[in-house]
């Protein structure tokens, strides 16, 4: 193996992504260093290159990226169940604390100490990742630009619908039908919801329905909205806007649960007169749990989820999150190592 690497390296918020060769990293103890094959691009990528998050300590370097998918080449020490070859994911989490409530729980994605991925420490836009051997998922075979988004869009929207204690026979409506709302839909619909889809973009709610959606709605549409008046038991949005808020309300019924899976940093008026009379459980989500991936990679392996993907190479990472910041976005980027 090489001692260096090339990584697409932020070293300015929201200006191009830089192509680096930079010293590959090696794995210290319960870690391990996985040769990537692909990486996604995530919208959270996004909020990170342009500063709208921002680490505490900006990691050396400072590599984006949380959905690679590759194969194990160096064990660190102490690790005992991972072997060269294995095919492996590193995903959000990095790692986390271990001693909170919410580890202690099984909702490490909720501890607020955890370490993530592009963030805190070194991501996937690079040839090489190191991975603590904890949290590394175990991914199945197949090719890897289709699971490398399923790292975090896909764990997203499977932790969402757990998140809503989503039933058979419950009406689920999804609002924002971008590369996370696909998963959704395709996940609701396979718990057998009836799915409503909800989305602007004419091409995504044609998108939804392919993917099982029962009934697609313009997201514009006040009078389709209206229509759909307390019909949903869930409520679930992927859309990075608060517009979503107002729609919600409208279609979630006495009792529902609307579930926030979204970074919507503007705030949305919220009555608790109306609260209180409808009962409605309001909540967030945020990624999923180990046993959470774990369970996907297996649906993976059985009935692979369909997503709309296009390969780049490492040089048009910063593309990929311009036309992700601009709307314009086909579907998931993926890039190719």
């Amino acid at each position: 193996m090489s001692a260096t690497m090339l990584a697409a390296v932020l070293v300015q918020y929201g200006k191009p992504l830089e192509i680096q060769e930079v010293p590959r990293p090696v794995p210290g103890p319960g870690k391990i260093l996985i040769k990537l094959e692909t990486s996604g691009v995530c919208h959270t990528d996004v909020h990170i290159w342009t500063g709208d998050v921002r680490p505490s300590d900006d990691p050396i370097p400072f590599v984006l990226g949380h959905e690679g998918v590759g194969h194990v080449v160096e064990i660190g020490p102490g690790v005992t169940d991972w072997k060269i070859g294995d095919r492996a994911g590193a995903a959000w989490i990095h790692d986390s604390c271990g001693t909170c409530a919410e580890c202690l729980a099984g909702f490490e994605n909720f501890c607020q100490v955890h370490r993530a991925h592009g963030l805190q420490v070194p991501g996937t836009f690079a040839e090489y990742v190191v991975a603590d051997a904890r949290f590394a998922a175990r991914v199945p075979g197949g090719d890897a630009a289709a699971l490398a988004p399923l790292m975090c869009a896909g764990l997203t929207a499977y932790g969402a619908l757990d998140r809503a204690d989503l039933q058979s026979g419950e009406c689920c409506a999804i609002f924002g039908c971008g590369g996370l709302g696909q998963y959704a839909v395709q996940l609701a619909e396979r718990r057998g919801a009836k799915v409503i889809a909800i989305d602007r973009d004419p091409i995504k709610r044609e998108q939804s329905a392919r993917n099982g959606a029962a009934i697609v709605l313009d997201g514009g549409n006040v009078d389709a909205i209206e229509a759909e008046r307390g019909s949903a038991h869930v409520c679930v949005n992927f859309a990075p806007t608060p517009a979503t808020w107002e729609p919600m309300v409208t279609m979630i019924r006495p009792r529902g649960r609307i579930i926030s899976a979204a970074m919507v940093s503007k705030p949305v008026p919220l009555n608790q007169e109306w609260l209180t009379a409808s009962g409605v459980n309001i909540t967030g989500t945020s990624v999923g749990t180990r046993k959470q991936m774990d369970a996907l990679m297996k649906l993976q392996a059985e009935r692979p989820l369909m997503a709309t993907v296009t390969e780049i190479p490492l040089s048009e990472a910063t593309r990929a999150l311009r036309e992700l910041h601009e709307g314009t976005a086909p579907g998931r980027y993926c890039i190719r190592f």
